[in-house]
């Protein structure tokens, strides 16, 4: 498991021609790897023989790039914690997150992190690399989270999401009864002053858009899905609390809490993506968490 990340090609009369630094900048490979396959441990091969990048490619050649091996930063030590693993290939994790764990480290939260977790695991398996985490969560919001084994698959996944090409779903629990079906929420989130955390909507924000639907109206909540068109902090929770119906849970924003539900009543449900290494198209899902769904039905 300790060998190196590469990528084969066979080149074709299509791409027969191309400086080899030509042909890999049009497979999104970033000039920063490029520097680091040839300063750090990478290579790069051509019918097995070391070449550089501005090897001419032929039809029938087979073109290796090996990429140098990665470690975990000191920040994230490994950790044996459970992990509900939902598909894993050698590119790539999607991991069922449970509400009360961190994604990454933080300074009040400096071990436990699903990110701890990961490196931990790695280590069972030989595996040399860091937690590339593609989809982030709140610490108390539970479901998906995409992470890529290769700094080159995060590279591709970065593209795809500003691509809009990375589609997530959520189910929440709002306060208050939504008088309107569906909806959509276009307005910008900046960082609020005096805080380093909280964040709110302003003029001065980042364009932010949230598409929701309700499932189903209870008595004192509405029970919610909702998709992003972006993906700022906390975005969910900050326009469901500009709409004026703040998530279950969130004392944050303004959201009640009580007994059976102390933490913001959210979680990522399902995502979808077109693999980027092997082109298919991936779709996952998590069941609604037994805090939720015990809220749900206590109504």
């Amino acid at each position: 498991m300790t060998s190196r990340f590469q990528l084969k090609w066979e080149i074709d009369d299509h791409n027969a021609g191309l400086l080899i630094k030509d042909f890999l900048k049009i497979e999104e490979i970033s000039r920063t790897a490029l520097t680091d396959i040839k300063f750090k441990g990478g290579s790069i091969l051509v019918n097995k023989e070391t070449v550089n990048v501005r090897y001419k490619l032929q039809t029938g050649d087979e073109l290796i790039v090996i990429f140098p091996l990665e470690s975990p930063s000191e920040g994230a030590k490994g950790e044996d914690l459970p992990l509900t693993i939902l598909f894993e290939d050698e590119f790539l994790v999607v991991i069922n997150k449970p509400a009360g764990m961190n994604t990454i480290p933080s300074r009040e939260h400096p071990s436990g992190s699903l990110a701890n977790a990961l490196v931990g695991y790695y280590e069972k398996l030989g595996f040399c690399s860091a937690p590339h985490i593609v989809t982030r969560l709140d610490r108390n919001t539970s479901g998906i989270v995409l992470v890529a084994k290769h700094r080159h698959v995060h590279h591709l996944f970065s593209l795809m999401q500003r691509k809009g090409q990375v589609y997530r779903t959520y189910e929440a629990i709002a306060s208050g009864i939504i008088p309107d079906d569906s909806g959509t929420i276009a307005a910008p989130i900046g960082r609020k002053e005096d805080s380093i955390i909280e964040r709110e909507v302003r003029e001065d924000g980042q364009y932010a858009c949230t598409h929701y639907q309700v499932i189903e109206r209870h008595h004192k909540f509405t029970h919610v899905e909702l998709k992003l068109e972006t993906g700022r902090t906390h975005q969910i929770r900050v326009h469901m609390s500009y709409l004026g119906y703040p998530l279950m849970g969130d004392d944050l924003y303004g959201g009640p809490t009580n007994e059976m539900m102390d933490r913001q009543a959210l979680h990522c449900k399902k995502i979808i993506f077109t693999h980027p290494l092997t082109h298919e198209k991936m779709i996952f899902t998590a069941p609604l968490p037994p805090d939720m769904a015990r809220y749900l039905k206590a109504d």
